[in-house]
């Protein structure tokens, strides 16, 4: 266990809950639970996350890793030596061709460091001095559920705590009337934008459930029964609340079960909620300014625009961490028809939401995440096509940083000239979220949790900081 439990570094928490349930009395009980979080160790830069997950997989070959040489090779074999009997998906396996497929769109330098960045991402360029592109990402996923549930959870096996629970967990909540960790989740432009997301991707696995992600919709009430049904008033509800916690109350001193304890915790939060969330999803007295940077899309509820701008404010409110899901990069086919559509979608709304942070002084300690749960192929999938198509690669790809703890305006890693093996500085997923750990102040190695008589951690048995993105 984590050393940092004080007296739950002996117990579970189920054994710290069944023994002090009479001894402190349910109140005081409940009284923990509300800010429930073991706190940093040590002083950190990052204090929130914000992570802008890309859901299907985006070509890194079409978006930041820039291969020229690629022109001329074109219509060719990919290699043996390059390709080496890596294992491939069943879309593509079959094929009796790789052909080496060139992306269409062109790269252009941006930022001090000269940066190369494609050119359907001009606002995301136009910030690249404060990113961290990590270009050598590498799992050992192909599918998009294993890969998915990887990545956020550190097992390709489902059942463990979600990155967003891993810190609600380790930190707690800030906000009192909202949750440690929020989902939003958009569709994109492309034509796979309604690829699957399950809710055991922000789950809590076998941590309590008070560390799970809370998925705010993008229409009707943002979060369901939200809004109380006709003929209940507030204080009836309130009345209806005490009589089911002094239930629950009973229960908890007579089992000592955790759960019953995050069950008045959780009832408290939704009643808290209905008076905060109309407030918080309401972008009526943000200054015009303010739309003009997200863009036009940030007037549609539940866009990746709008979701930004409320994670803005979520952010502001004390929410510790929080998770955008856009769908749609799952380019098979029309590849050059449907990315620029998901870079026109997600654009300009994610270096808004650098800069916003920025102007309001928030950057510093708010930590940015981008990017999916692998990247693509360098060869066609079915071939060579005018609207080609790329199959999923997790041998290397590239995600971007920024914010607290992170060294802005720099590259890290490298691949081959054909972006398909990581050649220099090669970063797993589990070496991303020891990074992302540390950056809150956290040993990846320490922050456990005791389950079925193992100590569990994110990054199971493995995992290194990367040193060299650190401030």
């Amino acid at each position: 266990m984590n050393p940092l439990h004080d007296l739950r570094a002996r117990l579970t928490r189920r054994h710290f809950f069944g023994r002090s349930a009479t001894a402190v009395g349910t109140a005081a009980l409940g009284s923990l639970l509300a800010q429930d979080g073991l706190a940093a160790p040590r002083a950190t830069k990052a204090k929130r996350v914000v992570y802008l997950f890309q859901s299907g997989g985006p070509s890194h070959l079409e978006l930041f890793d820039y291969k020229p040489g690629l022109k001329k090779l074109h219509g060719s074999e990919l290699p043996d030596s390059i390709r080496q009997d890596q294992r491939l998906t069943g879309m593509t396996s079959g094929q009796k061709n790789f052909p080496v497929i060139a992306p269409k769109f062109a790269f252009k330098q941006a930022g001090k460091a000269g940066t190369w960045v494609s050119e359907l991402l001009p606002h995301t360029a136009g910030v690249v001095d404060d990113l961290c592109l990590i270009r050598s990402m590498h799992t050992e996923a192909i599918n998009h559920d294993p890969a998915i549930t990887f990545i956020q959870t550190g097992s390709q096996q489902p059942g463990r705590p979600s990155l967003g629970a891993w810190v609600s967990y380790g930190l707690g909540r800030i906000a009192d009337d909202l949750p440690a960790f929020v989902v939003l989740i958009s569709h994109g432009s492309g034509k796979d934008a309604n690829q699957g997301l399950l809710e055991r991707l922000w789950g809590s696995g076998f941590l309590p459930t008070s560390h799970q992600g809370v998925k705010l919709r993008g229409s009707g009430d943002a979060v369901l029964y939200l809004s109380d049904p006709p003929g209940l008033d507030r204080d009836l509800r309130r009345t209806m609340l005490d009589g089911i916690a002094k239930l629950n109350e009973q229960e908890l001193a007579r089992t000592g079960d955790p759960e019953v304890a995050t069950r008045i915790q959780q009832y408290e939060m939704a009643f808290k909620m209905q008076a905060s969330v109309p407030d918080l999803v309401d972008f009526s007295k943000e200054p015009k300014g303010t739309f003009d940077l997200y863009g036009e899309d940030v007037k549609k509820p539940g866009s990746f625009a709008a979701n930004c701008l409320l994670a803005r404010r979520l952010l502001e409110r004390g929410v510790r961490f929080v998770q955008l899901y856009h769908r749609g990069w799952d380019q098979h086919g029309s590849l050059p028809t449907n990315i620029p559509k998901q870079c026109k979608d997600v654009d300009q709304p994610q270096a808004a939401l650098l800069t916003d942070l920025k102007r309001r002084g928030l950057l510093d300690d708010t930590l940015i995440v981008w990017g999916g749960e692998f990247g693509r192929t360098v060869y066609g999938q079915g071939g060579v096509q005018a609207d080609y198509g790329r199959d999923h690669h997790g041998r290397c790809f590239s995600v971007w940083l920024a914010g607290g703890g992170i060294k802005p305006g720099v590259v890290h890693g490298e691949t081959d000239d054909y972006g398909y093996n990581v050649t220099k500085d090669p970063v797993h997923i589990h070496d991303l979220n020891a990074t992302i750990l540390h950056c809150l102040g956290f040993d990846h190695e320490k922050l456990t949790y005791r389950y079925q008589g193992r100590d569990f951690r994110l990054t199971d048995v493995h995992g290194t900081v990367v040193k060299n993105v650190l401030v």
